[in-house]
């Protein structure tokens, strides 16, 4: 399995706009955080996590062949609001995309047209189909297996994936006591990291080292990292060894 952070910002991205921290000003590629998403590629399928308003960008450097599935873990923007964009990827057949039912409301609601029944779609538009998941039940990709699981983004009930030994968490707070169930056996996991700072709806980077060690993962890849963390290189020589600082484009294989 091969997974590539498209992005590791969060949902401001870094740099902020009109910032002129130490973060945001950094020269350091590693500094400069798109919103978050990963592509996950196994068995011979292309998985994507999350759509947001950076995937275009995102995906010009990285080689244009079918995405098998596009996995939402919840309809805030950063994660969403690059759906539109994935028209291109129609010319390979309709792009399937699965999220929890009220995701997938409110995608409905805010952009109908991506989602037309073949019968009625006029052209130009994506050629989308948008499937319903519960966490716990299983989807089957083509023979792969991903796992929703349950995940809280502070009061907000959301999705997190396992695939094998790998799992994708992102702005996740809390998690209910029975999804530690679910998560047994993972030995690699991307998983929020917002910052130091407490925060009342993301993981701090203590709170995600701290939530990886209590599942003793090999190794955990931070993400949804914001500009008030200290610059790349500083924070990485911190951390201990198992524990890597995210950035956008790095690949890692599972």
């Amino acid at each position: 399995m091969k997974v590539t952070i498209l992005g590791s910002g969060t949902s401001c991205g870094v740099p902020q706009i009109g910032c002129t921290c130490a973060v945001c000003t950094s020269t350091n590629p590693k500094d400069k955080r798109l919103r978050c998403s990963a592509l996950v590629e196994v068995d011979g399928k292309r998985i994507l996590i999350d759509c947001g308003p950076d995937f275009r960008q995102q995906m010009m450097s990285i080689d244009f062949k079918p995405l098998d599935a596009v996995l939402v873990t919840h309809e805030h923007y950063d994660h969403v609001g690059g759906i539109d964009d994935l028209r291109p990827y129609s010319v390979f057949g309709d792009v399937n995309i699965y999220a929890e039912k009220f995701c997938a409301d409110h995608l409905m609601e805010r952009i109908p047209y991506c989602f037309t029944p073949k019968d009625k779609r006029y052209p130009g538009v994506p050629a989308l189909n948008l499937i319903e998941i519960e966490p716990h039940v299983p989807i089957d990709i083509d023979g792969v297996e991903v796992m929703p699981l349950r995940v809280m983004h502070g009061q907000l009930p959301i999705v997190g994936f396992r695939i094998k030994n790998f799992a994708y968490i992102t702005d996740m707070k809390t998690i209910p006591e029975e999804e530690y169930e679910y998560l047994k056996g993972v030995e690699v996991m991307i998983v929020n990291g917002l910052r130091h700072k407490e925060h009342p709806t993301h993981q701090t980077i203590e709170e995600a080292i701290a939530f990886a060690e209590r599942l003793g993962v090999r190794e955990i890849y931070l993400i949804h990292m914001s500009h008030h963390i200290r610059p790349h290189a500083v924070e990485q020589a911190e951390l201990p060894e198992w524990v890597h600082l995210g950035y956008d484009g790095v690949t890692f294989k599972v």
